[in-house]
């Protein structure tokens, strides 16, 4: 499954540049998941460049606890985002680069570590954006991401999908799907896992709200152009409700987790 090459590129850097101011305040499960990223995968010891691709605000940034042998490089394709997290982490030692993840201006094995949070779901081609940073990691480097799989947001695609056929979520690509494109792009030593996280919200809207402010609009280019109408909208929250059953509404984050050895 593959929706990636629909994607609006213009509409994803310009929602995230501007949700820069209202990122943090609604990011608890992003925050969330790069813990558990780290925890997961710490960094190796060995000194070099750390990438955070996608770095947004700069929590990952932030939580990447490098060594005086290592230099953090943080990267986004949205500069109010870098903007937020350089005024945030002034503390710190960061080099910062506005750059599209899928056109790396980077030199060959120029790093020795990417770690990535949350990001790389929006990029077009994986398979490109995977060979691309095995050609700027080093030899032993290593690509630690966290990405979305294709269960997200299934409790609002199943309340959508009864009022109308448009893509109202985005698509993810699957554990299988990003396991093939790594191989293709040349890793070999691959660990992949799939956690399936839940969020309750008080009402449809409120959900809603959130995703508004993390900038997760709906990019694909089959969603449809024209407004939602109100009546639309109170099907949908309508349809939703009715499949909870305790009068909270709970949301699913299906996260897959990935290292992958140069």
């Amino acid at each position: 499954m593959s929706h990636h090459g629909q994607l609006d590129k213009a509409k994803i850097k310009q929602s995230f540049a501007s949700a820069a101011g209202s990122y943090d305040a609604v990011a608890a499960l992003q925050r969330q998941v790069g813990l558990d990223l780290l925890k997961k995968c710490p960094l190796q010891a060995e000194a070099g460049l750390v990438m955070d691709l996608g770095a947004g605000t700069g929590f990952l940034t932030r939580a990447l606890a490098v060594t005086d042998y290592q230099s953090l490089l943080a990267v986004d394709i949205a500069l109010p985002m870098l903007l937020s997290s350089r005024q945030k982490n002034q503390s710190l030692v960061v080099d910062y680069l506005c750059a599209d993840a899928e056109q790396l201006p980077l030199a060959n094995a120029s790093l020795q570590q990417i770690y990535s949070n949350l990001a790389l779901q929006w990029c077009e081609d994986l398979r490109a954006v995977f060979a691309d940073c095995r050609r700027v990691l080093r030899q032993d480097g290593q690509l630690v991401l966290a990405t979305f799989g294709p269960a997200t947001l299934k409790e609002l695609k199943a309340a959508w999908a009864k009022v109308d056929d448009f893509a109202h979520v985005n698509q993810f690509y699957s554990l299988q799907d990003i396991n093939g494109f790594l191989q293709q792009a040349g890793f070999s030593d691959l660990s992949l896992e799939s956690v399936v996280y839940q969020t309750q919200y008080d009402s449809v809207l409120g959900l809603m709200h959130e995703l508004k402010g993390l900038g997760a609009h709906n990019v694909s280019q089959s969603r449809n152009r024209k407004p939602t109408t109100r009546q639309q909208l109170q099907q949908m929250i309508k349809h939703y409700e009715n499949a909870m059953s305790d009068g909270q509404i709970i949301a699913s984050y299906e996260i897959i987790f990935v290292r992958a050895g140069r």
